[in-house]
């Protein structure tokens, strides 16, 4: 009878081990349950930079896009991201196809159906009419599109075109030079 239950126990600590194992895609160190990038709405980061000047970020998505939930999950979730992002940006989370309706520079931007779903004038007018998904934009702070980079960026790609941008960089050293000399810590 005490052999059964030491088996018992051994296979449920050993499922147990494995679960923890396979679920545990990044360390304690890459992830931070407790902090998360302070999102906000498009309006309140300009209401925000022209009381209080400081780049935006700009992250379009869409609900049924992956890549954009992958982005979230591997790239966003990264303490180091999250730390450096609250810190030099206004970060935005804006649904491409949203239908709220946004006012900026005098323009109303709204959503145009088209096709199966449609998209907002604003996505648009922020990648110059090059929707894809997910796109970060880049904005300084005289509301300005410094840059839109479409596609997933993983954390350590992220981290260099944020750095780049957010420490000002981009005003003075080319990409190219800038990625010789900065070394991700990710």
């Amino acid at each position: 009878m005490l052999i059964f239950e030491y088996m018992r126990v051994y296979r449920v600590s050993y499922f147990l081990f494995f679960i923890l194992i396979f679920t545990s895609s990044k360390s304690p160190s890459d992830l931070d349950i407790y902090a998360e990038i302070n999102w906000i709405s498009f309006e309140e980061a300009v209401a925000r930079t022209e009381e209080n000047p400081k780049m935006i970020l700009i992250d379009l998505y869409t609900d049924w896009c992956g890549w954009c939930k992958k982005m979230d999950r591997d790239t966003y979730s990264r303490s180091e991201i999250i730390s450096y992002v609250n810190e030099k940006f206004y970060a935005v989370k804006f649904n491409a196809e949203g239908s709220q309706e946004v006012n900026f520079k005098g323009y109303t931007f709204k959503f145009v159906p088209s096709g199966r779903k449609g998209y907002h004038e604003l996505a648009a007018a922020l990648t110059q009419n090059k929707l894809s998904y997910p796109t970060t934009v880049f904005m300084n702070e005289e509301l300005q599109i410094i840059q839109p980079i479409p596609g997933y960026l993983d954390a350590r790609t992220f981290d260099l075109i944020s750095r780049y941008m957010g420490d000002g960089k981009y005003k003075n050293i080319g990409w190219e030079e800038f990625q010789k000399f900065y070394q991700s810590k990710l």
